[in-house]
């Protein structure tokens, strides 16, 4: 896989924050970085655990993992570590790319009371009238 979501600056802020790494007592964890990568395939994508992609490990292992690091708190301090510095590349909102929903576009709404059927049923044919 050579396509990250992460880029090398973005890595660098979280990376002090990882657990098990080599001079950490216990433990090491294998490449923190794949991990991060692996668990932000499956928020990207939707997807559950055992669909994640082979080359970023077992699915298993993959999410005991990131249970652990919820339960001990990484992903907020990596969070953020990250949200200090807003990259906005991606903030500019215009209409071209968010469209109202059509209940919101100022039609009249509401519950309307509408005419039954059966007072017509009863009557004669609308050709007789």
């Amino acid at each position: 896989m050579d396509r990250f979501c992460l880029t090398d600056e973005q890595w660098s802020k979280m990376e002090p924050f990882c657990l098990g790494k080599p001079g950490d007592p216990g433990r090491t964890g294998g490449d923190n970085r794949l991990f991060v990568e692996a668990v932000l395939w499956i928020v990207r994508t939707g997807s559950p655990w055992r669909d994640l992609p082979p080359w970023f490990g077992k699915w298993n292992s993959v999410y005991k993992r990131f249970r652990d690091w919820v339960k001990a708190g990484v992903f907020r301090r990596m969070l953020e570590a990250v949200a200090a510095d807003p990259d906005l590349e991606y903030a500019m909102v215009d209409a071209t790319i968010v469209k109202v929903h059509r209940h919101g576009q100022g039609a009249k709404g509401g519950l309307r009371a509408r005419r039954l059927a059966a007072p017509r049923a009863a009557g004669p044919p609308k050709s007789w009238r």
